[in-house]
């Protein structure tokens, strides 16, 4: 009797050091095996064409394209694969983002090597992979919050602050030190959860409900 197939993976991060790091965490398992890489979201898709993998290891926050951009494109193009969403923090509107472009798993970076290696073999099976987080956060959009701003998370708060005294993405990147992407992610939860249109309007919804 022959051995199964080991479970083809690719990692989609764009910090090399998490890239080593996942890479090292494969080695450890005979049924996982790395079939690539790519530094942003913009560079899966001709991987996937040179190796195809089964499995995606997908960064949320990246330049030029985000995860979630990356993962609707390419299960547009390849609906038999499977993408897990990695990142380092989670926030509501985010889970419920990558879960409807298609992603089957949603876990921290900070999760264990067994808990990942075993999310990749679920989803993989065809079963989804969520952090208690991830479920969470779920529970949190279905529900829904009583109050404008109320599951607004902290470092969405700091966004909201710097909103309100009229900072562009690329200040509120340089005043948080986080990305431009980052900051443009950011903004986009804080108007989505206060429900505005706007930024002038997440600013007067953020003065009349005392959020920051």
């Amino acid at each position: 009797m022959t051995d199964p197939l080991p479970i083809k993976v690719m990692i989609v991060d764009d910090h090399p050091i998490v890239r080593d790091g996942l890479k090292n965490m494969l080695l450890a398992f005979d049924d996982l095996e790395l079939v690539g890489e790519a530094g942003d979201g913009g560079e899966v898709l001709a991987r996937c064409r040179q190796n195809p993998p089964d499995v995606i290891l997908m960064d949320v926050f990246m330049p030029n394209m985000d995860g979630i951009a990356a993962t609707r494109l390419i299960l547009g193009q390849y609906p038999q694969m499977k993408v897990i969403m990695l990142t380092s923090s989670v926030e509501d509107s985010l889970v419920l983002d990558a879960l409807q472009a298609g992603a089957a798993g949603f876990l921290l970076k900070n999760a264990a090597i067994n808990t990942l290696a075993a999310a990749i073999r679920s989803v993989h099976a065809g079963q989804a992979a969520l952090s208690p987080e991830a479920t969470t956060a779920l529970i949190h959009t279905r529900t829904g919050p009583r109050k404008p701003g109320s599951d607004l998370s902290e470092r969405e708060r700091e966004v909201l602050a710097l909103i309100i005294e009229g900072l562009s993405n690329e200040e509120i990147g340089e005043r948080l030190v986080i990305s431009p992407a980052t900051a443009r992610h950011h903004v986009s939860a804080c108007l989505h959860k206060l429900g505005a249109a706007n930024r002038a309007q997440a600013a007067a919804l953020a003065t009349k409900y005392h959020l920051v």
